[in-house]
């Protein structure tokens, strides 16, 4: 296995993040189980091609805008990979798209409005 431009990395502190994002030619995530998958937002909004699990929370998160697959097969991971590289300006315009869906602002909106409904419905009882 090639492994010449694969570099692994420690702790990066969260100011350095979007700068890491926006170097890497894709962003690689095979986990096994995500409550929500944040990184691959965060990926997508640096413009970096998403390539992540077919599983858990990450197909909903992610969306059209990456390329799914089995995170325990390394074959599916490197032709997911060289996918990505083919289709970047695509999975990059998408990723924006894709990352514009999970803003803060927005879930901040939609919790409220929660919180605000369950208030009217405890307050009629």
């Amino acid at each position: 296995v090639k492994t010449d431009n694969v570099y692994p990395i420690g702790f990066v502190p969260l100011e350095d993040m979007p700068a890491l994002y926006s170097s890497a030619e894709a962003f690689v995530y095979p986990s096994l189980y995500e409550g929500f998958g944040l990184p691959v937002l965060e990926a997508m909004s640096c413009e970096t091609p998403v390539v992540t699990s077919n599983r858990s929370s990450l197909p909903e998160v992610a969306g059209e805008a990456a390329v799914l697959v089995n995170p325990l097969s390394a074959d599916e991971i490197a032709v997911g990979i060289k996918t990505a590289m083919k289709d970047r300006a695509i999975l990059t315009r998408k990723g924006l798209v894709q990352a514009q869906k999970f803003s803060w602002d927005k879930t901040a909106k939609e919790t409220l409005a929660v919180y605000n409904q369950a208030l009217l419905l405890n307050n009629g009882k």
